[in-house]
């Protein structure tokens, strides 16, 4: 490590000043400008549906979807990236795919050959990379970031993606707006190729490739293995349980719907609703940076707790609001605020804990795992969002997102997770009693 000896960690080593760790810092660079690329994506590309191709809502919704199907196959991909001994490698291979893949659209629109079946397969295509970027990051992190830095790591990135969450939207909407969206999502696959480039140049000790055994097990076997850690587990069976259920109704609420709300219900125009929206986004920004700090303080189990109810619950000061437009507008920018200061609580010690407990041969394929079920029940939750809406009204449902989300945190009570106060360094022992290698958090 090119770093300095900072304060104790959580678990009284010293941690390492990641501010001095240029490897860290490298490939902080690289997320974060591929991150701020993203908001720029996510608005352009539903744009050039509807401008350029006159896409009607539910073809709309579907790029949406096809965007996380690739997380169905996780599970799968995770077994597979297991395997391989270069984690780097696959990860800069994701990041030049997903430039290529986006590289595709402005081609084909100068050419003047865009078509829907082209954006559905940019969508799936790229997030198919970003699948497999996601399941080599794991391992990739746990030799880039010493044990007692995990939590602070973990904060600097989320901060990184809280605040392009605040400003990517309004430099995506300049980009499209001064050079339209096939043209801006050129800035997007130039951020892949610089995080590309920065993460080649991130030296990591990777374990050294090994003969591949001819009885080996198959690939659906070692995915099934995975899974199984994860369900014997029982800080990874209360967590995944609980980041599924509060993903499941964080949907139900979904962005659309809020935005629905605000705009009929409470009568805010879209500026407002944007004013509102961007100044709820700090939160997450304030959650991300403070997330240390109240890490030591609660602990990290605590924390998590806090943060999976903070996180949905919020909804409902949203859902309740009455009145004139200034408390409407208000009740929508607390509830975000509210809401990204505790997902920020929820990831950053939700993200240190799993790496600290996940042994090195199991951490792609449990990172599929997770994506295949946490990431699989979006969609879900945002069909039967859609129903609810239909059938009993915006209001009722977003109340019955805040509530069900917030019940998330019965996972994690009778679970040792309420318990974990710190992040102890590797043992063989097993918080299971099960899994090599396996590194075990300290109660108190």
């Amino acid at each position: 490590m090119n770093g300095a000896e900072g304060v104790s960690g959580a678990d009284g080593t010293p941690a390492i000043s990641l501010w001095r760790d240029r490897r860290f810092t490298r490939f902080w660079a690289g997320n974060s400008v591929s991150q701020f690329g993203d908001r720029i994506t996510e608005l352009a590309l539903p744009l050039i549906a509807v401008g350029a191709l006159n896409a009607s809502a539910n073809q709309v919704a579907w790029l949406t979807a096809l965007i996380w199907t690739p997380n169905l196959l996780a599970i799968l991909l995770g077994a597979w990236v297991d395997q391989q001994p270069r984690k780097r490698r696959l990860m800069i291979l994701a990041d030049l795919l997903r430039a290529a893949v986006l590289l595709s659209l402005p081609a084909a629109y100068a050419l003047g050959a865009v078509t829907l079946a082209h954006l559905y397969a940019v969508a799936v295509l790229a997030g198919a990379a970003g699948v497999l970027f996601n399941t080599a990051y794991p391992p990739f992190f746990v030799r880039l970031v010493p044990r007692a830095s995990y939590v602070d790591a973990n904060s600097k990135l989320s901060t990184s993606r809280s605040a392009s969450y605040v400003v990517g939207p309004a430099i995506g909407g300049v980009l499209v707006q001064a050079l339209t969206a096939p043209v801006a999502i050129v800035v997007d696959a130039l951020t892949f190729l610089a995080s590309a480039v920065l993460i080649s140049r991130v030296p990591v000790d990777e374990p050294p490739p090994t003969a591949r055994d001819k009885d080996a097990p198959s690939l659906a076997r070692r995915a099934g293995e995975g899974l199984a850690f994860v369900v014997r587990h029982p800080v990874l069976r209360a967590t995944l349980g609980c980041a599924a259920t509060v993903n499941f109704f964080t949907f139900v609420a979904g962005s659309g719907l809020l935005v629905l709300f605000a705009s009929r219900s409470l009568g805010l125009s879209a500026g407002a609703i944007g004013v509102a929206l961007g100044v709820g986004a700090t939160g997450g920004l304030l959650g991300a940076v403070c997330a240390p700090a109240i890490s030591r303080r609660l602990g990290v189990g605590r924390s998590i707790v806090v943060g999976a109810v903070l996180f949905p619950a919020p909804i409902a000061i949203a859902a309740a609001a009455h009145g004139p437009l200034w408390l409407g507008a208000g009740a929508l920018a607390t509830a975000e605020f509210l809401s990204g200061f505790g997902v920020m609580m929820f990831d950053v010690n939700l993200n240190s804990l799993q790496a600290s407990v996940i042994p090195d041969g199991m951490r792609s394929r449990v990172a599929g795992a997770y994506s295949t079920i946490n990431y699989g029940i979006r969609p879900v939750g945002a069909v039967v969002g859609g129903l609810l809406a239909t059938l009993v009204g915006l209001r009722p449902t977003l109340l019955v997102a805040a509530v069900g989300g917030a019940l998330s945190v019965l996972w994690l009570l009778p679970s040792p997770v309420a318990g974990i106060r710190s992040l102890a360094p590797d043992t063989a022992a097993s918080t299971a009693g099960d899994g090599e290698g396996e590194s075990r958090p300290v109660a108190g």
